[in-house]
C-alpha cells in the first residue's frame, strides 16, 4: 500500500515539473541590430604610396558580401574586376586587385550596403576603403541629383561619371573609355556625391547603364549630361536629367511570317508619326505593290504584299540619308485573312471613339453599307476615319446619355488589300449618363513659354488619358472623365511638333522640359467638378506628393470611422 502511494506521489511530482516547464520558453533575447565593426585593414584605410595588389579587412564578427555586383562602386573603374574572397561567411575580406593601377591616383572602394553580418544581415553602411598610388589623397567632391527628363520617377542604380577633359578628350569618350571617376545612386537615392576628386576640368554624365560596363550604349541606356565643362573645385549642386535617345534608323533583315506579310525589325523607339521610311519590295527587279504598317507593341514594321510564286525577293528601306538593301528567300506559307476586332465592348464612354481593328490593311470603306442606329432604331449620322499605319477604323458621332447604339456593317463595307470583304458584322454598345463621370478644370500659373502640351495620365504616368495643346491659353477643361486617380504633366514643345522630344548627347541637346503637378488628382468623382491650380514654377518633388497622398488617406479613414 505504501509503495502504491509513493508511486502516485512520484507521478504527481513529475507532472507538476512538466507543467511548470511549459509555462515559459527560452527566447533568443533582443534582436541584433548592430552592424559589424571593422577592426583593422591592411594596408590601412587612406594609405598613400600604395604599391601592392592585396587588401585585407578584418571584422569583429562573421560577415558576408551581398549583391556586390550592384553595390560595390570602384572609382576610377578598373578594366579587370578585383577578386573578393571568401564568398562564404568569414571575419576577413580579401580584395585582390587584378588591374594595373594608375600612378598618382586616388582609388575608392565604396561597398554600399554589400557588407552585412552573417546572422541578422545588418549592413556596414556605405563603407569606403580609400588609397592613393601617389603621395596624397585627393579630397575634393562634387554633388547633385538625378531625375528622369520625362517620367515622374527616376531609375534606381544610376551611374554618375566624370571624364577628364584633357588634350586628348573627345566627345566619343563615353562610348569607348572608362570614366575617371564614378559613383552610383543605388536603389533608393536620387542624389549623388563624387568624392576623392582632384582639381581639373571634367565632363559630367549620368547613365542608366543596362550593360553594367561603364560605357554608353544608346540602344539600351538612358543618359543625362551637363553641356558645359565642370571645373573642380566647385560647390554647385548639379541636376542631371536622364532620357533615352531616339536612335537613327537601322533596319534588320526581313522575316517572313505568313504567305503575304514580312516583318522588318528596327532599332529604337522610332517616331514615324510625321515621317515614315520608304520601303520598296522587288521580284527580279519588278516593283511589287505593298502596304507598310506598324507591328503592334513591337519595334517592327509589317510589309504586306500580294501572294506570288518566287524563290526570293529583295527589299530597299530608306529614310532621309539612311538606305539598306536585303535579299531573302520566301516560302509558301499560310496567308493572313481579313478579321475585324472591336476595341470597345459593352460601354462606350463619351470621350472614346468606337474603334475597329483590321487584321489586314483596309483599302476601301463604304459608309453606305454601314448603319448606326439607336435603341429606337433611328439612324444616327456618323463619319469614319481610317488610320492606315495602325490599321484602326474610327467612328465619330454625337453620343447621347443612356443610349444604346448598334453598328451594322453589311457585306462589302470593308475591303482589304487582298480584295477580301467582310461578312455582316454587328456591335452593340451603351452609353452612361454625365453624372457617372467627373469634370476637371486645370489652371496653369507661371507658364514660361508656348506652345505647351498638357497631358492627363493615369497614376503612374505611362498611359495618356486626355490631352490638349496650347499656344496661349492657360485654363483647360477635361470633362466626362471616368473617376480615377490622375497625374498631370506639361511639356514645353520647343520645336512645335506637338510631341515630346528627348535630347541627344552628341548634338549637346537637352530633352524638352517636362513639369509634373505636385499632387495626384484623386478627387475626380462621379457627378463632381474638380478644380486644380498648377504652378509650373514649383518643381515636382516625389516626397511632397507621397506626404500629401498619405495625409488624404488618413483623412478618408477618419471619415469612414
Amino acid at each position: 500500500m505504501l509503495k502504491s502511494i509513493l508511486k502516485y506521489f512520484f507521478f504527481l511530482l513529475v507532472l507538476s515539473m512538466v507543467s511548470c516547464a511549459k509555462r515559459g520558453s527560452i527566447t533568443g533575447g533582443l534582436k541584433d541590430t548592430i552592424p559589424p565593426v571593422l577592426l583593422s585593414s591592411f594596408p590601412k584605410n587612406f594609405s598613400t604610396d600604395f604599391k601592392g595588389n592585396t587588401i585585407k579587412l578584418t571584422f569583429d564578427e562573421y560577415v558576408k558580401i551581398k549583391n556586390a555586383n550592384k553595390q560595390l562602386i570602384i572609382s576610377p573603374p578598373m578594366k579587370h574586376e578585383p577578386l573578393i574572397t571568401p564568398t562564404t561567411a568569414s571575419k576577413y575580406i580579401t580584395i585582390k586587385i587584378n588591374d594595373t593601377l594608375q600612378p598618382n591616383t586616388t582609388y575608392s572602394f565604396n561597398f554600399g550596403q554589400s557588407i552585412t553580418d552573417n546572422n541578422e544581415g545588418n549592413p556596414y553602411n556605405q563603407f569606403k576603403y580609400v588609397f592613393s598610388t601617389g603621395s596624397y589623397i585627393d579630397s575634393l567632391s562634387l554633388g547633385g541629383k538625378i531625375k528622369d527628363a520625362h517620367d515622374k520617377q527616376a531609375d534606381s542604380f544610376v551611374s554618375v561619371m566624370l571624364y577628364e577633359m584633357n588634350d586628348t578628350f573627345k566627345d566619343s569618350v563615353i562610348y569607348k573609355e572608362y570614366p575617371r571617376y564614378i559613383t552610383n545612386t543605388l536603389d533608393s537615392l536620387k542624389t549623388f556625391k563624387l568624392e576623392n576628386l582632384k582639381a581639373g576640368k571634367y565632363l559630367l554624365v549620368a547613365m542608366k547603364d543596362k550593360g553594367n560596363n561603364n560605357k554608353f550604349n544608346p540602344k539600351d541606356d538612358k543618359i543625362g549630361f551637363i553641356k558645359h565643362p565642370i571645373t573642380i573645385p566647385n560647390d554647385t549642386i548639379y541636376e542631371l536629367e536622364l532620357f533615352k535617345e531616339v536612335l537613327p534608323l537601322k533596319a534588320y533583315k526581313p522575316t517572313q511570317v505568313s504567305g503575304n506579310r514580312l516583318v522588318v525589325g528596327y532599332d529604337g523607339k522610332q517616331n514615324f508619326k510625321n515621317s515614315r521610311p520608304k520601303i520598296i519590295l522587288k521580284n527580279n527587279g519588278e516593283i511589287l505593290p505593298t502596304i507598310v504598317t506598324q507591328f503592334p507593341k513591337k519595334d517592327s514594321l509589317q510589309v504586306w504584299y500580294k501572294p506570288l510564286k518566287a524563290d526570293s525577293l529583295s527589299i530597299e528601306i530608306s529614310k532621309d540619308a539612311y538606305k539598306k538593301n536585303f535579299t531573302f528567300k520566301i516560302k509558301d506559307q499560310k496567308k493572313d485573312t481579313l478579321r475585324i476586332t472591336a476595341l470597345q465592348s459593352g460601354t462606350l464612354h463619351f470621350r472614346d471613339r468606337f474603334t475597329l481593328e483590321s487584321a489586314t490593311p483596309l483599302v476601301r470603306i463604304d459608309d453606305s453599307k454601314i448603319k448606326l442606329i439607336n435603341k429606337d432604331s433611328v439612324a444616327v449620322s456618323f463619319k469614319t476615319e481610317y488610320d492606315d499605319f495602325n490599321q484602326h477604323l474610327f467612328f465619330d458621332f454625337k453620343k447621347e446619355p443612356s443610349e444604346k447604339y448598334s453598328f451594322i456593317l453589311l457585306p462589302g463595307a470593308l475591303t482589304d488589300f487582298y480584295e477580301k470583304t467582310n461578312d455582316t458584322l454587328k456591335y452593340t454598345l451603351t452609353t452612361k449618363t454625365p453624372v457617372d463621370y467627373g469634370n476637371l478644370t486645370l489652371n496653369l500659373q507661371n507658364v514660361k513659354r508656348f506652345p505647351i502640351i498638357v497631358e492627363l495620365t493615369n497614376k503612374k504616368g505611362d498611359i495618356i488619358l486626355a490631352n490638349d495643346y496650347s499656344e496661349g491659353k492657360t485654363t483647360f477643361e477635361f470633362n466626362l472623365l471616368e473617376p480615377d486617380v490622375f497625374t498631370v504633366r506639361v511639356i514645353y514643345d520647343d520645336n512645335k511638333n506637338k510631341q515630346y522630344d528627348p535630347g541627344n548627347y552628341l548634338e549637346k541637346r537637352y530633352a524638352e522640359e517636362v513639369n509634373y503637378y505636385q499632387k495626384e488628382i484623386n478627387d475626380v468623382r462621379a457627378n463632381w467638378d474638380s478644380t486644380h491650380t498648377f504652378d509650373l514654377s514649383i518643381p515636382y518633388n516625389p516626397e511632397i506628393e507621397r506626404i500629401d497622398t498619405e495625409k488624404k488617406k488618413k483623412e478618408e479613414k477618419k471619415k469612414k470611422k
